[in-house]
């Protein structure tokens, strides 16, 4: 049986709940939603698994924070021994504005403090992303502020269609892999 993790980034905590920067987490409590995952308590993360198609699905919530998600990817990856072409790792992305999802084979940490941990962790940076657009209206200096902001009243209309559309294409991931992937949603 193939197995497949999902990584959602995102900050443990209440405070950090509903924020731009944990849409990950979000993301990956849509896909629990769906597929009714219970998440427990591993070391490093939240951990929730379910059955597709033949294939294995692990979703994982870190919560070493943000800035150190690569332990707790390194360490579910060594545990379910898996390898990464069969990772994706959802977070926020400012280059995209607010709605464009994209998803991507490998690349740079983009100035995303969660990719550049994973990578050094990894020693990799070729593992596949979703990236969620979370646009980057904010004042020069005010980037930690906007990341770590509620989603605004406008927003938090579109996330329902926006999850569904994420859930969609890790589900594709999984199923069809990046190629196909990418033709679909990119």
């Amino acid at each position: 049986m193939q197995k497949y993790l999902i990584v959602g980034l995102g900050n443990p905590g209440l405070e950090y709940e509903s924020t731009r920067h944990n849409v990950g987490f979000e993301i990956l409590d849509y896909l629990g939603i769906k597929f009714d995952v219970d998440f427990n308590l591993h070391k490093h993360g939240l951990l929730g698994s379910f059955k597709l198609k033949g294939r294995e699905i692990f979703l994982l919530k870190p919560n070493t924070f943000m800035n150190a998600s690569g332990k707790s990817v390194r360490y579910h990856l060594n545990l379910i021994n898996n390898k990464l072409t069969n990772l994706l790792v959802v977070a926020d992305d400012l280059h995209l504005p607010f709605g464009v999802i994209k998803c991507r084979r490998k690349g740079s940490d983009g100035g995303h403090n969660g990719h550049k941990d994973i990578i050094q962790a990894l020693n990799s940076s070729h593992y596949a992303r979703l990236k969620f657009g979370i646009g980057n209206q904010f004042k020069t200096g005010m980037q930690s502020n906007y990341v770590l902001d509620n989603w605004s009243d406008n927003e938090n209309q579109d996330l329902t269609n926006l999850f569904m559309k994420s859930s969609n294409l890790i589900t594709t991931f999984c199923l069809m892999g990046i190629d196909e992937t990418m033709k679909q949603f990119n």
